[in-house]
């Protein structure tokens, strides 16, 4: 399922396409803000998308094999809940 899927799923339950393509660009809006702000977006039964912390590590250029040294990074996580992880078995 891409966006399009999921507007036009959206679509079933308002009245029209532009209605659900604002609802899903104000969903994806709202989680990135939060995100970028280090907050947690917990959607109970679904799961919980935060923004985790990576260390500096060594790594190696896969063309030539040498060593280099990867930046201390933040990265998007999502876990998913309990009700989504029993729906998916």
């Amino acid at each position: 399922m891409n966006k399009s899927d999921l507007i036009s799923e959206v679509t079933k339950v308002v009245s029209t396409k532009k209605e659900a393509q604002n609802a899903v660009d104000c969903l994806v809006s709202s989680i990135t803000k939060a995100l970028q702000k280090g907050e947690d977006v917990v959607l109970t039964g679904f799961g919980t998308f935060r923004v985790v912390k990576r260390k500096a590590r060594k790594g190696r250029n896969p063309n030539t094999g040498e060593e280099i040294e990867i930046k201390a990074t933040k990265a998007p996580k999502f876990t998913p809940g309990k009700a989504l992880k029993e729906a998916v078995k």
